[in-house]
Order: structure tokens, then C-alpha cells, then sequence
């Protein structure tokens, strides 16, 4: 047996390895820290008094939500009185019970620092206890500070260059109400100590502050769930979560750099200072599959937000299902802008005059409704309405009056419509001329015929890319199962068409599309101009965080810079680029082996600088056959999940490789889930290569990574993705060649 590390791997000769002495057993370097700070500050004289005021903290909180109880059970006397009274009544009990929501912590801390300042224009000295939320006593005096406050923002802004007026920040490593240790930062002449930035060096960990209990909070073991970062946000991320609302803000992160809850912290803010309108308007979280929607779930409840929205962009199209699969180069053409012009053409080819003359008898003689008249109707519609559907109306009525003006007698429109409307002959003219359609009616038909296709996509599409959506026609549009890519054109079709007139002609404003006052889109760079616009649509103001990484890119049209996105979303304000710099979850030894993909699939990007170096450095797993690569991975999984220290443990292969890689753990007897089913809840995953982006863990296995590159158009901007998901340690298990990119 032979093992040779270098450059920071291990690459094991067989598929029979041990760890070398320095790796027999993994040093806890982030727990002893932890351990390091409690005991220095055991001995700490305001220990046991800011241990007192936590414990202060969290009675005044239990006041609170017993107090906002009481109320809610007094406004609660049933329906009766006016309905401005109800209503009234409704509102405030809405009111309380946000209110309640807000103070239910779960096992979240609710003090976890402290800033101490100069008095504004007197002598003195003030303190402030930072906090998830804004707690005060009886006398109703402030006891916690709410982390998104004003008051707050010095601790997490102030830096030995610009104090901010502050004398000491005090961060707390707490276990809900238990004080674990303090970690003081003191500011002014001749403190300039570790995590504040003299600007003098290139070392990460500068500018970082609270870096002792930073590291604490990243060497915890992941749960399953995004955790929220209030407690130990950084100076560059807080520039962000508190940026103006206006506009359009990118968020350009690499893996680790915390882009997904740097998005999310700052939902929370712009609801905590623009709560009216806000509130009303609705803020949108846009995920990129269930399994991540699942994964960030809690992040904005124990911010103390749980009206928020969280959808994936299938959840925005009502009434069909999905399910659907399209190949790469079906959705790549179902992603183009150009399509949009499809789907209003596939419309207009929809509005058409009659080929000939409709007679039909009518009292003792015939009433006429002639073919040159529809074409006049048909293009009178055309250039009143600017929505389909909205016309059918119009169209009915001018049907009326024209076949009316045909009887030599004389008749009225509405004895006309009373005798014929239930006419096949009538019905059959009304769907040739103007037919009422659903966006799922509209496609169903156009991808269901070459015919259709062809004349939607004429002068627009290449032969190859319209043939390209042809598919079988189902029996009936329910049967139809649609793909992700077809969540966009139906969105497109839907406010195109607009939505059906009811009975009484009247249109239910739940049938119209929905705008919010602020939308926050993750893994934006692989969305398609298309799924930009379906997004776009949303936007009531044109306010959106969007959040990425062009080095993670691999949608069906990936972009190659930031202004490949911006074209297709809201331009009313000039947008904003900013970027995250350092990162926080990936140990650098990791982060090196993925550097080597990520520059040859992205070459002009630079990659997050790491704050902490891991205990381990990737292992590479080479094996023969595939059946050892199944049993290697299976073993080594048993290893990580047996681990004194287990967490979170996943195997990321590629997609087709889930069934085979869980059998193989079945023979083993390792529970195990799929993270397709059940996120990320069991301590071991196997996570498919697709559904890989946004996770993180802190075991990870990569399994056969040029199977990973074959799979997908951007396959090594994918296999970038898998590379960067541990927070611990990382092992490659193959049986075929590693990509040049690893090596």
C-alpha cells in the first residue's frame, strides 16, 4: 500500500488506504477554540454579569409573549359586532400573531452581543445588548437591541480604521440562554488586534471581526437546515444585507462566500425598515429546486419572518403539473428570448378570420355573418386589446351586431346571441375566429403540431430549434406533465393571453399574475431569458436581490457575465454589482483542488480567499471496476458517518449513479436518504450531481467526476459545484480517468 500527498491531496495508489500519522485523528482546531475561550473566560469579571442579563433578556421575552397572549385571548369574542369592527379585530389579531411568531425562538440565541460607545455630544459611555430581536422590560426600556437597528450596525460595520465611535465589541458563544465564553474587540489608539483592519495586509482574516467565535460558529456540524449567520455577519456581507432597497442588487459570491443567506438576512432587514409597504407588497424568495427551498426553510423564521414567500419558479404557474424532463437542447431552446416572440405569434395565428360565410336560418328567413366582416372584427380586436382573451368579449359582441344587421327585417343583437349562441355552427366560427384559451391549451396545441410550429416560428426560429419542440400530442392537456423549462412560456402565454373573462365577464383579480415589492432570485446565473422575464414580471417596483456565481453557471444558456443577466430584468434604477470576496465555509485546502477546475472552466474569475485552513486534505480514491467505486464510496461513507465527530455526511454522484450508490449503501446497512425526498435530514445523503448547488455539508464524497463533466453541457462548472459543498473534508472516488482540471 502506498499513499502520496501532494499539493495539499492525498492520492491513494489502491483501494486499500490509511491515513497518514498527521491524519490518524482529525484535529478539533475549531472546537478547542471554543474550549480556549471558555476557559480564559471563566475567569473573566463580567462573565456571571452578562450571563445575569441574558437570563434578564429572556424573562422580559417570556413577558412579552405572555403578555401579547392575553391580548390576543381578549380580542378573540367570536364574530360578532359591524364588519368595520371584524375587520378591524382581524387585522390587530393578525398583528399579534406576527408579533408571537417573532418571539418564538425555538433554540435560536437571542442576545449574542454587545457594543459599548461614546455618548453622542456628551460625556459617558452607553451600551447596547445585540440581538435576533427588540426586547424591553416592564418600564418598557430597551434590554435588546434588534440586529437590524440603526444602533446595531457598528457591530458589524466598525473596523480599527473607522470605529464608528465604538469603544468595545463584545461577542457572546452562547447555547440559547447559557453564556458560553466572550470574545472582546477594543477600539482606539494602540488596540488594533486580530480581525480589525489596519489595510495593510492581504491575509483574509483581516477585516474580520469576532474571528474566534467566527470560527466557533463555522466548526459547528451542519444540521441539515441553512443556519442563519446574524450572530457573526461581516462588515463586507452587512454592506450588503443593508444596501438601498432600489433597484436591481447583484450578489456575486463564490462557494463559502454565505451569498444565499447574505440574500436572505437582507429580506429580512428591508422588511424590519420598510415594513409598510413591504408587508402588504409581499417579498419573493426564488429557489432553484425543492431540495434547497427545503434546505433554507428556516432561515427567515428565526430572522423573525415567516410571511415571506419561498418558491421554485414551477410553484409561480397554476393549474398544470410538472414532472416533465426536456433534453439540454430542448431547454436551451425553450430558454432563448426569442420565444417570447413565438408564443405572440403562436397567438396571433390563433385570432382568424372565417374561410367562408356562416348561414343559418333565423325566424322565416337566414341570417349571414360573411367572411370579409370577421376579418374586419378580427382586426378591429387586434388593435383595441392588447391581451387575448380580454378580446373574446369584443368579438362576441360585433359577431351580434353584424349578423343582426343582415336580416332584412330588422333584428337585435341580443335576440341574435339569445337563438344562436348554442349553435355548433356559432361555436365552431367563435374557436376558429377568437377561441378562449389557457396558457396550457395554447402550447399543448403549438408543441403538439409541426404545422403550428412552423408558422409560429417563421422568420424567427431555425428549422432545427422549432422541430426541436415538437413532441406526441396527449389525448388531453391534463395528461400533460410539463418540464421546468416549459414553467417560463407558460408564464409567458398566461400574460399574453391574460386571464379568462368568468361568466359574468367580470376578471377575479386572483387570475392576474402577482407582483411583490421585493424579490430575492438565488442561483440567478442559471436562470434563461426567459425565466429571467417570468421573474421580471413579478418585480412591482423593480427591487430584487439576486444572488450567484458565473463560475457555478450551468443552465442551458450560461451566462459569461453579470450584464448577460441584467438585460432581461427591471432597468428602472441602475444596477448594482457588488462581489463577496472571502469565504467562510470551505477550508482552504478544499478550495485549492476545486481552484484548479474552476480556472480552466471560468478562467478570467478569481476564487474566494479562505479564512480557515481544514484538519484534512482531499483524499483521491482510485478504484478499477465499477462495482469498487460503489463499494469504496459505501466504505468510506461508513467511516464519516462512524466518526466521534460525525455531521452531516453526503455522496454527490451523478444523476443516473443514485440508485445503484443507494443500493450499494442498502448492502452495507447504512441508513441512508435521497435528498430528492428528504433534503438533507439524515447525518447520510446521496445527493445527485444536478441538485448539488447551494447545499453544504460536512462530509463530502464525489463520485466518478468525469461521469459528472460528461452529464452536463457545463459539466465542469458542475463538477466546481460538487467540489465546494464540505465544510470538513472531501474525498474523490473514481474508477475512470480523473478531467485534466482535477489533476
Amino acid at each position: 500500500m502506498q499513499n502520496v500527498q501532494s499539493a495539499g491531496v492525498i492520492w491513494a495508489t489502491s483501494n486499500e488506504y490509511v491515513y497518514p500519522d498527521s491524519m490518524s485523528r482529525p484535529r478539533k482546531r475549531v472546537v478547542s477554540v471554543e474550549s480556549e475561550l471558555v476557559s480564559m473566560t471563566q475567569q473573566h469579571p463580567e462573565l456571571q454579569e452578562e450571563q445575569d442579563y441574558i437570563l434578564h433578556a429572556y424573562e422580559c421575552l417570556e413577558a412579552s409573549r405572555t403578555g401579547a397572549m392575553k391580548i390576543r385571548e381578549l380580542t378573540s369574542s367570536g364574530p360578532g359586532g359591524t364588519f368595520q369592527a371584524r375587520l378591524e379585530r382581524n387585522v390587530f389579531d393578525e398583528n399579534l400573531v406576527h408579533r408571537l411568531e417573532q418571539l418564538e425562538l425555538g433554540n435560536a440565541a437571542l442576545v449574542f452581543g454587545r457594543i459599548d460607545r461614546h455618548k453622542d455630544d456628551v460625556e459617558g459611555i452607553e451600551s447596547f445588548h445585540i440581538g435576533r430581536l427588540a426586547v424591553a422590560d416592564a418600564q418598557r426600556e430597551p434590554v435588546v437591541v434588534d440586529w437590524r437597528a440603526p444602533v446595531a450596525e457598528p457591530f458589524y460595520r466598525a473596523t480599527g480604521r473607522d470605529p464608528m465611535n465604538l469603544l468595545r465589541r463584545r461577542h457572546f458563544v452562547v447555547d440559547g440562554p447559557t453564556l458560553l465564553a466572550l470574545e472582546d474587540e477594543l477600539f482606539g489608539e494602540g488596540h488594533l488586534g486580530v480581525g480589525q483592519d489596519d489595510g495593510l495586509s492581504d491575509d483574509p482574516r483581516q477585516g474580520l471581526r469576532g474571528y474566534s467565535t467566527l470560527l466557533t460558529a463555522l466548526g459547528r456540524s451542519r444540521t441539515g437546515q441553512l443556519g442563519d449567520i446574524v450572530a457573526t455577519i461581516q462588515s463586507e456581507q452587512d454592506e450588503i444585507i443593508r444596501s438601498p432597497q432600489a433597484g436591481v442588487l447583484v450578489v456575486q459570491g463564490g462557494p463559502g462566500t454565505g451569498k444565499t443567506v447574505v440574500a436572505l438576512h437582507r429580506a429580512a432587514y428591508l422588511l424590519y425598515t420598510h415594513r409598510f409597504p413591504l408587508e402588504d407588497q409581499g417579498v419573493l424568495v426564488i429557489g432553484p429546486n425543492r431540495v434547497f427551498l427545503r434546505y433554507i426553510e428556516r432561515v427567515l423564521p428565526s430572522l423573525g419572518e415567516a410571511g415571506v414567500q419561498q418558491v421554485i419558479l414551477a410553484d409561480l404557474v397554476p393549474e398544470v403539473q410538472f414532472g416533465g424532463r426536456d433534453t439540454s437542447e430542448v431547454a436551451r431552446v425553450k430558454g432563448i428570448k426569442k420565444m417570447s416572440k413565438v408564443i405572440d405569434k403562436a397567438i396571433s395565428d390563433r385570432e382568424r378570420p372565417l374561410r367562408e360565410d356562416v348561414v343559418l336560418p333565423f325566424g322565416t328567413g337566414f341570417i349571414r355573418l360573411r367572411a370579409e366582416e370577421s376579418l374586419s372584427i378580427v382586426k378591429a380586436a387586434r388593435r383595441r386589446y392588447h391581451r387575448h382573451n380580454q378580446a373574446r368579449r369584443f368579438i362576441e359582441n360585433e359577431v351580434w351586431e353584424s349578423m343582426a344587421a343582415t336580416v332584412r327585417s330588422g333584428a337585435d343583437a341580443e335576440d341574435v346571441r339569445e337563438k344562436l349562441r348554442g349553435t355548433p355552427e356559432m361555436r365552431a366560427a367563435f374557436e376558429r375566429m377568437w377561441p378562449l384559451l389557457t396558457p396550457a391549451q395554447l402550447l399543448h396545441d403549438l408543441f403538439g403540431s409541426k404545422a403550428l410550429l412552423k408558422l409560429a416560428s417563421s422568420g424567427i426560429l431555425p428549422e432545427a430549434d422549432y422541430l426541436a419542440l415538437y413532441r406526441a400530442r396527449s389525448e388531453s392537456v391534463e395528461d400533460v406533465r410539463w418540464s421546468t423549462a416549459d414553467a417560463a412560456l407558460l408564464d409567458e402565454a398566461r400574460f399574453l393571453l391574460g386571464p379568462r373573462p368568468r361568466r359574468n365577464g367580470k376578471v377575479d383579480e386572483k387570475d392576474e399574475i402577482r407582483t411583490y415589492g421585493h424579490i430575492v432570485v438565488d442561483e440567478v446565473q442559471d436562470l434563461t431569458p426567459m425565466q429571467l422575464r417570468m421573474v421580471t414580471r413579478r418585480s412591482l417596483s423593480g427591487s430584487m436581490t439576486v444572488v450567484g456565481d458565473i463560475a457555478q453557471a450551468t443552465g442551458p444558456l450560461a451566462p459569461n457575465n453579470w450584464d448577460d443577466v441584467l438585460a432581461h430584468l427591471p432597468s428602472r434604477k441602475t444596477p448594482r454589482v457588488v462581489g463577496l470576496s472571502v469565504g467562510y465555509r470551505i477550508p482552504s485546502q478544499i478550495m485549492d483542488l476545486a481552484d484548479k477546475v474552476m480556472h480552466v472552466a471560468t478562467p478570467g474569475l478569481r476564487s474566494p480567499r479562505s479564512v480557515r485552513d481544514g484538519d484534512e486534505v482531499p483524499l483521491i480514491l482510485p478504484v478499477a471496476t465499477h462495482d469498487e467505486l460503489l463499494a469504496t464510496a459505501a466504505r468510506r461513507a461508513a467511516e464519516l458517518v462512524q466518526r466521534e465527530d460525525a455531521g452531516r455526511a453526503a455522496i454527490i454522484c451523478p444523476d443516473d449513479l443514485v440508485n445503484d450508490m443507494s443500493a450499494a449503501l442498502d448492502a452495507a446497512s447504512l441508513p441512508h436518504g435521497r435528498a430528492q425526498a428528504a433534503g438533507l435530514d439524515q447525518g447520510l445523503s446521496i445527493v445527485p450531481a444536478s441538485l448539488a448547488k447551494g447545499l453544504e455539508l460536512d462530509d463530502v464524497i464525489v463520485v466518478e467526476p468525469t461521469a459528472i463533466v460528461a452529464d452536463d453541457a457545463q459539466g465542469l462548472r458542475l463538477l466546481y459545484v460538487t467540489l465546494t459543498r464540505s465544510t470538513r473534508s472531501l474525498t474523490v472516488v473514481h474508477a475512470v480517468a480523473l478531467p485534466d482540471a482535477m489533476l
